[in-house]
């Protein structure tokens, strides 16, 4: 874990994310905390590496979500160097 991120004030989104019960009380909270290019970013990177992870060439990535290969490189390397988050929600989202 970047030690950098690790504040108090992360901690606290991170525990009112955590108190969220069902996708509705999500994008209500995510509405009010992110712009729409905002989530919109996150929602594609989080796609961007599903489709990594299904061995899908850039061409194919960039074509579908509109990332460019500086996302999908960014994020490539965080599948592969970092700190095995995505890991942990696909396995869960496949359970």
């Amino acid at each position: 874990m970047n030690k950098k991120i690790r504040t108090d004030a992360v901690d606290h989104l991170f525990d009112a994310v955590l108190s969220l019960q069902n996708k509705e009380e999500c994008y209500s909270f995510f509405e009010d905390l992110c712009t729409v290019n905002e989530l919109l970013s996150l929602s594609q990177r989080f796609e961007v590496a599903s489709m990594l992870r299904q061995h899908k060439t850039y061409l194919e990535i960039a074509e579908k979500t509109g990332a460019s290969t500086a996302t999908i490189s960014r994020v490539n390397r965080s599948l592969n160097y970092g700190d095995d988050g995505y890991e942990l929600v696909f396995d869960r989202l496949q359970e």
